[in-house]
């Protein structure tokens, strides 16, 4: 009979060891809990694909960390190196959020002027200008939490802007316009395209739907946001080298340009 309780106790115990180690909390609700993950760089991006890795702590925590935070959907922009940032350099062309879900593109001039969600467009709503000056979104599609810049990218904010132009220096419009009169009016006036950037004057759709300033102005935005419900965003000129900041409306359409994380 002793032997048996002898038995039972040294099964309870180590019964008792088992369950400790498989659960990190002990009985009073301490132990070390949930993990904490600490992430490697993204690799590079490869058949539309990111992969990372990670490590966990403290030691025999509980958890893996969330399948989206170590492999992730990458597409591969064409991009230009500026100083010390990296844009892309052609104006942004996709028809997808970083989730995947579809943006729709919208028509009507009437449809786009009501709008309060995400949209695209191409001037004029014809594509052969898609292939050249790619879409012109809405400031919803821009705000939308599911992501319109691609991982790996994002909007230039208002001081990323004027790094750029600050190490560009005098005449830094024209530095960053395509040169000769094949897209831009003439005179197209100081564009020497020396950084690389290729701005091309793509116009913009009005917040009435219309379209306007094909071949005259480059209109970005950017993730400033202005007063009176109007977002910033960068205009360029045919007829200087500068650019300027002016304001617009959510439901403006404009081209978007990106920056490398």
């Amino acid at each position: 009979m002793k032997l048996n309780n002898i038995l039972l106790i040294v099964i309870l115990f180590f019964s008792q060891c088992i369950k400790e180690r498989l659960n990190p909390y002990d009985n009073l609700g301490t132990g070390p809990g949930l993990c904490t993950f600490v992430y490697s760089k993204w690799s590079v991006c490869t058949n539309n694909n990111q992969t990372r890795t990670y490590t966990s702590s403290p030691f025999g925590c509980v958890g893996t960390p969330p399948a989206d935070s170590i492999k992730r959907n990458c597409v591969i922009l064409s991009t230009v190196k500026i100083g010390t940032q990296n844009w892309t350099s052609k104006n942004l062309d996709v028809s997808t959020y970083r989730n995947g879900d579809v943006i729709p593109q919208v028509l009507s001039a009437s449809d786009w002027a009501n709008l309060s969600t995400g949209a695209w467009c191409y001037y004029a709503n014809n594509t052969a200008n898609g292939t050249i000056y790619g879409k012109l979104y809405n400031w919803y599609a821009i705000k939308d939490s599911r992501g319109l810049a691609p991982n790996g990218y994002h909007f230039p904010t208002n001081n990323e802007w004027f790094l750029l132009t600050d190490y560009l220096g005098a005449g830094y419009g024209g530095k960053m316009k395509e040169v000769g009169t094949s897209h831009w009016n003439a005179p197209n006036t100081g564009a020497t395209n020396s950084s690389g950037f290729n701005g091309l004057p793509g116009g913009f759709r009005s917040n009435d739907g219309s379209f306007s300033k094909i071949g005259e102005e480059g209109n970005w935005w950017h993730s400033a946001e202005g007063t009176g419900g109007c977002k910033s965003f960068i205009l360029y000129s045919f007829s200087d080298s500068h650019f300027y900041i002016q304001g617009g409306y959510w439901d403006y359409g404009l081209s978007v340009r990106l920056i490398e994380d």
